[in-house]
């Protein structure tokens, strides 16, 4: 009987590179090490569940759980030869990999896991943590509220108020972006409570005191402050322009007006030392802080830096916006009393016109910069005899709007535009304004994290998943992705600098174009495509994978990887008989 010939071909792409960084990190020792799940669980441990589903999120930037058995279902063989124990298909069903997100809900086994994984990879990859950035966003989701503790409606940063969301605090090391906590709550907590707990769980994380948090203007509490001075570290927040501070600002910037006050002028410094493009204009003062810290009921005191920083390009951009905003805010109010005509509506009450015109100063932001007076007009019409109606006079009342701006308090608003207080405990000898100046800048990059986040590759948005424990173990396990993606871009970054050199061939269409920052994504992509083929004849089998290109080889030596993970792959398929 003759044998008939069979062919497999299977499609590698980038799993061997994702599983073998996964590998290298010890990913799943260190899940396995807090997770014990219940002993009659049998089948494929969590740690190297994880470590699987994370490589499918990753390479296919989907995190849906129904599509990832279908995937190990093609991908078994090869899974098989890239991870240390028994893989079946039944080990990435919905509801083992829902049994993993329960398991990642737990608080006490998470914090453990940020906690050991972080140390490793600072360790091993020798990662600076000096600076820890704070922030938040929001999620927003098409769940329905009710029920679910975790969704729910408030301030939406994705600007849909309409929808229910989840919030996200993050801390990340600086500049690379990194995370180290992830505190997942419900939609409509504020932010502001949020960075003590982030500050907590980085602490633990990094094991170390003299570190620098920055934040946004929510880290501006008092208290938030006072706690990270009182644990022996640094902050460095901007202030809002509201009440107390924003007269404290006006006050600060009179000897400015006034020409007394020196300003440093701070540069880029992207091209050396030579001066470029000026950042920014600066000075700074100092002030007494205390305050009551948690677990201590005695006053904590401490001197704090007020930094009064002018930017030139923050300073053209809201004046734009002011201009705009004047202008639009102009036009809606002129047309509130148009002239009359049919179907042009009349205002023949004078307090629903103020209203419905402070309701638009109140949207542009422009309370008090212009002046509006209310003109009565009155219009005698003959009304002539109707029925039984006698013919009479009627008087018609109409307002007309004039308006004009207020110029004095448009140039006072934007002369302080531009300028911002920024406070720090850092002492000036360690840390001058230049460096402040530069250390907040960093910003976008935890930005750009959010996005990915919540759009692609991770794709938190639209949120497959409706059970709580499911919600905040989908969010953990993508934040596991997130550190993959951020490290990556930081070693093979770092390597690339230490040797002086650069990648090319990552952009379509370009392949001459070369970068010594690329990004996570396109590094995957260079991996596509690359199938293993398996040709099953009477006799060995024969087998082709594909040649590894210079680009990938230059990759693979960059992440610290041999390229045997790939050619192993069909070493190992031809050791095994038909």
């Amino acid at each position: 009987m003759e044998t008939e010939t069979e062919i497999k071909t299977y499609r590698v792409d980038d799993i061997p590179l994702l599983i073998g960084h996964q590998q290298k990190l010890g990913l799943a020792e260190i899940v396995d090490e807090q997770i014990k799940p219940h002993g009659n669980r049998q089948g494929l441990s969590i740690g190297w569940t994880v470590v699987g589903w994370l490589s499918y999120i990753l390479s296919q930037a989907d995190h849906r759980l129904s599509y990832v058995e279908s995937w190990a279902a093609e991908q078994q063989d090869i899974l098989q030869k890239l991870i240390p124990q028994e893989v079946s298909v039944g080990d990435f069903t919905d509801d083992r990999l829902g049994d993993v997100l329960s398991y990642l809900s737990d608080d006490e086994s998470w914090s453990a896991i940020e906690a050991s994984l972080g140390q490793r990879l600072i360790q091993v990859y020798e990662i600076p943590t000096e600076r820890v950035h704070l922030d938040s966003t929001s999620a927003a989701v098409y769940h329905t509220a009710e029920g679910n503790a975790w969704i729910e409606y408030g301030y939406s940063k994705d600007h849909r108020p309409d929808l229910a969301q989840l919030k996200v605090m993050m801390s990340s090391l600086a500049p690379m972006g990194m995370p180290l906590a992830t505190i997942v709550v419900p939609g409509n907590q504020a932010d502001d409570e949020l960075y003590v707990p982030a500050i907590k769980q980085s602490r633990k994380v990094l094991n170390r005191r003299g570190v620098l948090y920055m934040g946004d203007s929510k880290m501006e509490a008092l208290t938030i402050r006072a706690t990270v001075a009182a644990g022996g570290d640094f902050y460095l927040t901007p202030l809002s322009k509201k009440g107390s501070q924003s007269e404290l600002l006006q006050e600060l910037l009179n000897p400015v007006w006034s020409e007394a006050q020196e300003l440093t002028a701070i540069y880029d410094q992207t091209d050396g030392d030579s001066p470029n493009r000026l950042l920014a204009r600066a000075f700074e003062t100092t002030r007494r802080q205390a305050a009551i810290v948690e677990g201590n009921d005695e006053l904590f005191s401490w001197d704090e830096r007020v930094l009064v920083v002018y930017s030139p390009t923050l300073a053209e951009s809201h004046t734009q916006s002011l201009l705009a905003r004047l202008r639009k805010a102009e036009e809606q109010l002129l047309a509130l009393t148009p002239k009359p005509g049919r179907g042009k509506r009349q205002w023949s009450d004078l307090l629903p016109l103020e209203a419905a015109a402070h309701a638009i100063l109140k949207r542009y932001n422009l309370l008090g910069l212009f002046s509006l007076t209310f003109e009565r007009q009155e219009n005698q019409q003959q009304k002539r005899k109707y029925k039984d109606r006698p013919a009479c006079t009627e008087t018609i009342v109409r307002y007309q709007i004039h308006l004009t701006r207020n110029e004095d308090a448009i140039d006072k608003q934007q002369r302080t535009l531009g300028w911002r207080l920024f406070v720090t405990n850092f002492p000036l000898q360690r840390f001058s304004i230049a460096d402040a100046v530069h250390a907040y800048r960093e910003a976008p990059v935890h930005e750009r994290n959010f996005s990915r986040l919540k759009n692609r590759p991770l794709g938190l948005r639209p949120l497959f998943v409706h059970r709580q424990d499911h919600i905040v173990g989908l969010v953990r396990l993508l934040s596991l992705a997130l550190r993959l993606l951020t490290l990556v871009e930081f070693v093979v970054t770092q390597q690339l600098q230490q040797q002086d050199t650069s990648l090319a061939g990552l952009f379509e269409g370009n392949p001459t174009r070369t970068t010594q920052r690329p990004t996570t994504e396109r590094l995957l992509r260079a991996f596509q495509p690359i199938t293993l083929t398996v040709v099953s004849l009477p006799g060995p089998r024969i087998f082709h994978l594909t040649p590894l290109t210079s680009l990938q080889r230059q990759i693979l030596t960059l992440l610290g990887l041999p390229d045997s993970i790939y050619h192993d792959l069909a070493r190992d398929f031809n050791a095994i008989p038909p």
